[in-house]
């Protein structure tokens, strides 16, 4: 990863991790998720712009040295996404091919729907297209799975869980970046947990990168994404609910995650590949996520009118 540049877009100010820019007219957006960082993508980052793509890699707002606002309507999916339109615009390209994972790939599918012409492909790791329904999700969750389920203990019990995660960063994360470690239904439970279950996804000194950046922030920017989701659910509502743009979704066989049973019906062109790990999965496979990014991007490239938009945005971003 290289030094980071702080970029100022939609009322905050982002800190960007770049490569490959010399590949003007070929941009990916890598978008992380949560609790977690920019530098989940540093098995991706030179990988892709080896291949010919400039990347780039925002800490999204909340995290690490971006903007923190305190507001918690200011994290919303209208924010989420004005934020990655904003990105584009300040590096002078009209769309891009968008990549997230977990939180990130829900910001992905949000932005699908709401600004569609800003995509020109997207990749969603673990975290498939959610349908609406006709009840918000927190009040859904909490008839499912309870009050004490993460998601809506976030919610109900706003600050309670940041206290004790900004306490116990490097527990908590080493215990929440494991393999094959149960599901976890309390992140409160588990940043008390003396003995992490489950292997470790990534070394110590990698770890370290994580509980850093956490230790500085705070971890309430990303919970005020959860916060959020009934309030996404609404601005949602008056979107086309069909992902109109070509999509990867990436599986982990052992994810807790559940996959989609419709998720053709929502995203008509999307392929689906499936990869041997749990949820963490570009740090757990790298080499094989890389692989399965780039050989569907290979073929998206060779579309006539994917080849068309990259001419026009490579002239753009040139006149920039």
């Amino acid at each position: 990863m290289h030094e980071p540049t702080f970029v100022r877009v939609n009322g905050v100010q982002l800190e960007v991790f770049e490569a490959g820019r010399e590949h003007a007219g070929n941009p990916m957006v890598l978008c992380h998720g949560w609790p977690e960082h920019a530098y989940s993508w540093r098995h991706q980052v030179p990988a892709l712009a080896a291949a010919g793509y400039h990347v780039i890699v925002p800490n999204q707002r909340g995290f690490g040295n971006s903007s923190r606002p305190a507001a918690v309507t200011d994290y919303d999916i209208e924010h989420l996404t004005g934020d990655l339109v904003a990105l584009l615009e300040h590096y002078g390209y009209a769309d891009a091919t968008f990549v997230g994972h977990d939180w990130g790939a829900f910001v992905v599918w949000g932005l699908a729907l709401l600004h569609p012409e800003r995509v020109r492909g997207l990749v969603a790791l673990s975290l498939p297209y959610q349908e609406r329904g006709d009840t918000p999700w927190i009040e859904a969750m909490a008839a499912a799975a309870g009050p004490d389920f993460y998601f809506v203990h976030f919610n109900r019990r706003p600050g309670v869980a940041d206290a004790v995660l900004d306490a116990h960063p490097e527990r908590f994360l080493r215990n929440l970046f494991r393999r094959d470690a149960p599901p976890v239904m309390s992140m409160v439970d588990l940043a008390q947990a003396e003995q992490p279950l489950g292997e470790p996804v990534m070394r110590d000194d990698e770890l370290a990168v994580f509980v850093a950046a956490f230790a500085a922030s705070g971890f309430t920017g990303g919970i005020n994404w959860y916060r959020n989701l009934d309030r996404d659910w609404h601005q949602l509502a008056a979107a086309d609910p069909v992902v109109r743009r070509p999509a990867l979704m990436i599986y982990g066989d052992r994810d807790a995650i559940l996959r989609s049973e419709r998720l053709a019906e929502f995203v008509p062109d999307v392929e689906v590949v499936s990869l041997d790990c749990g949820h963490w999965i570009q740090q757990e496979l790298p080499d094989e996520t890389n692989q399965a990014i780039l050989s569907w991007a290979a073929r998206l490239q060779q579309r006539p009118e994917h080849r068309e938009v990259q001419g026009h945005a490579g002239a753009h971003a040139r006149d920039e």
